[in-house]
């Protein structure tokens, strides 16, 4: 989920965001650094300020994709153990509603209550990232420690209970209603791509010009490398869209 996936957009932004005005993703986020953040929002609030009303998750995933997509796409929506299929789909996507708490231990918005991050994983990444974001999530709900998580799912990837990220793997993230972060305006049409790399010297990421935007996924911040070095190499890269996912302009900011 892209929460914390939101959040390497964020934590790359800081201090180069009037130098990238001009790269489409950067334009987009009108965002500062979450750090400010950091020491409103330290523990979990209670499971029900994460719950959704059934109708409008369902409506609020599925704003995820194009309608071409998402009209045949299975859904996902949580519940106060972790996520459940509500809506059985026939073309291989999944559409969820992500929360804060699915998202990097170090995120400083990760316990947010606001965040809803609608997401439509196409199949390769419903095969072999979804089940990452589903655990974490379910983990976190049901009370179990970071420490707990990361040793539950180096397990799972080890003995291939999660399948090594597949090629191809990528997320729709274009609905006009998700809420992404408290900054700016909130929100930011774009899709992502799923890579097993360890930085974005491949894609050209983070650098001047570029509109791909990224970084690691396990961790946020430096101070983590031993535990990253354990597990699969996993980063996502950002590309912002013109349009939402109803086809209507995103509003660019003034240059």
């Amino acid at each position: 989920m892209s929460e914390s996936i939101f959040a390497n957009t964020m934590k790359f932004s800081a201090g180069s965001m009037a130098r990238r005005v001009a790269a489409a993703a950067l334009a987009l986020t009108g965002l500062c650094s979450t750090a400010a953040h950091a020491d409103e929002l330290t523990r979990m609030a209670p499971v029900e300020a994460y719950l959704m009303d059934r109708t409008q998750e369902i409506a609020l995933a599925k704003s995820a994709a194009p309608d071409s997509i998402a009209k045949d796409a299975t859904v996902l929506v949580l519940t106060r153990t972790g996520y459940e299929t509500a809506v059985k789909g026939t073309n291989g996507f999944v559409c969820y509603v992500g929360r804060g708490i699915g998202g990097a231990p170090d995120w400083p918005e990760r316990w947010n209550p606001k965040i809803r991050a609608a997401a439509c994983d196409n199949p390769p990444a419903v095969r072999s990232f979804t089940p990452l974001l589903t655990m974490r999530t379910a983990m976190t709900l049901t009370g179990h420690t970071d420490a707990q998580i990361m040793d539950r799912i180096k397990t799972a990837l080890r003995t291939k209970e999660i399948p090594a990220l597949e090629a191809g793997a990528m997320c729709y993230m274009m609905s006009k209603s998700s809420y992404l972060s408290a900054y700016g305006s909130h929100n930011m049409a774009h899709v992502m791509f799923y890579v097993p790399f360890a930085d974005g010297k491949n894609w050209g990421a983070n650098l001047p010009g570029s509109p791909v935007i990224g970084g690691n996924y396990w961790f946020l911040t430096p101070g983590h490398e031993a535990e990253t070095a354990t597990l699969p190499p996993l980063s996502v890269y950002l590309v912002a869209t013109g349009t939402w996912s109803d086809g209507t302009a995103v509003s660019m900011p003034a240059m």
